[in-house]
């Protein structure tokens, strides 16, 4: 790993957010936006956990249901990468921003979502800083991956 491009500390440059199942694999499969009852400041690279549990009534939603077809539902690993790029709330009466946009909820806007090939199994929950051994297993993968204003 080039320390050049890849700050000592992966904490300054990616971070991690744990989601349930089916929402995690729905990501991948092109959600836009993850619901979160409070905001985030965090803006770059956010690895996607898929948690230990599976909420089963979602997959019964047609939107769901279409998205997860024929897709695997890991849990307890990594099993992709995307840009956070904003945060925000519908206004009241508004439109929803995303047709994943879920009410009261906030909207971490995700671009740039790549699906892992080798889902990494990873036990921590929450919002979480990887290790470097973490990142290192990423960058296998995502060679290519770089902090914002690095190339």
């Amino acid at each position: 790993m080039n320390t050049a491009t890849h700050p000592a500390d992966p904490g300054t440059w990616v971070r991690g957010i744990t989601i349930r199942q089916p929402w995690t694999t729905c990501i991948l499969a092109g959600k836009d936006v993850e619901n979160r009852p409070a905001p985030w400041s965090w803006r770059s690279l956010v690895l996607l956990h898929a948690g230990a549990a599976t909420e089963r009534a979602p997959m019964r939603d047609p939107l769901v249901a279409t998205a997860i077809r024929d897709r695997a539902l890991h849990t307890r690993a990594v099993i992709g990468v995307a840009r956070l790029t904003g945060c925000h709330q519908d206004a009241v009466g508004a439109a929803p921003s995303s047709r994943w946009a879920q009410p009261d909820a906030f909207h971490l806007v995700l671009t740039d979502v790549q699906e892992l090939a080798l889902p990494i199994p990873w036990l921590k929950l929450g919002p979480w800083r990887p290790t470097q051994d973490l990142v290192n297993q990423l960058l296998l993968q995502l060679p290519h991956l770089a902090p914002e204003g690095t190339s």
